[in-house]
């Protein structure tokens, strides 16, 4: 199976494994995909996604000897199509969405990670905006959410240049929030997915629909939660070891 699916409390993480071809996203991949996101969507009891690649790769964009296969610009259109349906169901996950870039990314690959809300990477990764050696622009959001994350001069740049740049250079352009140690990459994934899970679903969701509104809109939910089971017991926790 190139998609391989570990189940821990509360969290799901998926593995591209797909050696031969550098971890690219192909047909059978986004089969696997939609039907992963079909479980994240219902069930409850999910607080954290994580998407990661196995061996010295994240995903090394799409799989130009099955794309390739298509020749005409409405086979282009349907699988970009259905790229974006995905990317877009993982942004609406009402669960917390973390890349866990453990090698190179290129092309599609980037795009891919920018539709999660976190994105932490090993220190030897490698992320190159490389489309346009093959005569493409970006095809599933990148314009868009390059521009967004880095800005639209220094977006232009990246594409126009085809850079390849370290995880360090992509830390400093914001496409990445942590570079972990190659050697530590797995022991500081797991303190990650600690903090990433302290609180449930419904709290994740509220933080993730709620950006950008108008302050006044907070009042009524924070009471909410104010007044919820979990924020007092967890106060009266910390009062008491506070005494002891």
């Amino acid at each position: 199976m190139p998609l391989q699916i570990t189940r821990e409390e509360c969290i799901v993480t998926a593995t591209i494994n797909r050696p031969k071809a550098r971890n690219a996203i192909n047909f059978e991949l986004m089969d696997q995909l939609e039907s992963l996101l079909d479980e994240l969507e219902r069930d409850d009891t999910i607080r954290l996604f994580i998407l990661t690649g196995s061996g010295k790769s994240f995903i090394s964009g799409g799989d130009l000897r099955e794309f390739h296969q298509i020749k005409d610009a409405e086979g282009a259109k349907s699988m970009t199509r259905r790229m974006l349906s995905i990317l877009a169901r993982i942004e609406a996950l009402p669960c917390w969405t973390l890349a866990a870039i453990n090698g190179h990314t290129y092309g599609g690959g980037w795009e891919m990670m920018l539709s999660f809300d976190f994105r932490v990477a090993s220190s030897d990764a490698r992320f190159g905006f490389t489309q346009g050696a093959f005569y493409l622009p970006p095809g599933w959001g990148g314009l868009k959410k390059l521009n967004q994350t880095v800005g639209k001069n220094r977006a232009l740049f990246l594409l126009a240049s085809q850079q390849v740049i370290t995880a360090d250079e992509a830390l400093q352009n914001g496409l990445i929030h942590k570079v972990f140690s190659q050697k530590k990459f797995s022991k500081e994934l797991s303190s990650l997915k600690t903090l990433l899970t302290a609180n449930d679903r419904a709290y994740i969701n509220y933080l993730k629909q709620n950006q950008g509104k108008a302050v006044e809109n907070e009042i009524e939910p924070f009471s909410k939660f104010w007044e919820n089971k979990e924020h007092l017991k967890r106060v009266d926790d910390f009062l008491n070891r506070n005494k002891a």
